[in-house]
């Protein structure tokens, strides 16, 4: 057993880019162990994830703000604070915040990530449009 007090001790937190459309941070809470990491990912307005998927899915749990979350040949889901999303293993997605507010949420990723295309701003719009709807 082990018992993580907030964040993994002696971490720091992370701006991300390579795979991330607009500024993103990471906190990370567990670091890879048994192929399970665990993160506390903020996304300012508008940023977002790159299309990705996990081999052993991903959950993830919306502590703060307002985003999207949406699986490749579906619709963008809205998401709220208190919302928990299971991706199945192998699911290609992407998830980031609206166009008007931050989100935070703990992502705890199983398995290794395999990323793919950027989402565009077409695509990333195509949700946006959802929240006028």
């Amino acid at each position: 057993m082990r018992i993580i007090r907030g964040r993994a001790a002696g971490a720091t937190s992370t701006l991300r880019s390579d795979t991330f459309a607009g500024t993103v941070w990471a906190d990370p809470v567990l670091p890879v162990i048994d192929g399970t990491t665990i993160n506390v990912v903020t996304f300012t307005p508008g940023a977002r994830t790159d299309w990705h998927e996990h081999t052993g899915g991903q959950i993830l749990q919306v502590l703060t703000g307002e985003g999207w979350v949406c699986a490749a040949g579906g619709p963008a889901h809205r998401l709220l604070p208190g919302d928990t999303v299971w991706v199945l293993p192998g699911e290609r997605h992407w998830h980031g915040a609206t166009a008007t507010t931050v989100m935070t949420h703990t992502a705890i990723s199983l398995g290794p990530t395999h990323w793919y295309d950027e989402v565009g701003p077409g695509g990333y719009a195509a949700a946006h449009d959802e929240e006028s709807r």
